[in-house]
């Protein structure tokens, strides 16, 4: 089963190091895509870094995040989840 792990991400270099790799943690055979949304921080790179598949979303909006997300990616299986660690 092919399982993709979804994030949003807008300025989140704080926490989505510690996302990313929980997540790996948890289904090391997903991949996992940090979706950029014009960041003014270095989410995408610190991503990179901690073993996400980073993509760029230029039009600004969560909305517009989410219809890319899904029409760019295929998989048997979704997980929607935020980049800011506020979920356990």
């Amino acid at each position: 089963m092919n399982i993709a792990v979804l994030i949003p991400c807008y300025n989140e270099s704080q926490t989505i190091a510690k996302v990313v790799t929980d997540y790996k943690a948890v289904l090391p055979d997903a991949d996992i895509y940090v979706y950029d949304n014009n960041s003014t921080d270095d989410t995408a790179e610190i991503a990179i870094k901690a073993g996400a598949i980073v993509r760029h979303e230029y039009r600004q909006g969560k909305g517009n995040v989410i219809r890319t997300m899904f029409r760019d990616i295929d998989a048997d299986c979704y997980l929607m989840i935020d980049g800011d660690d506020t979920y356990p």
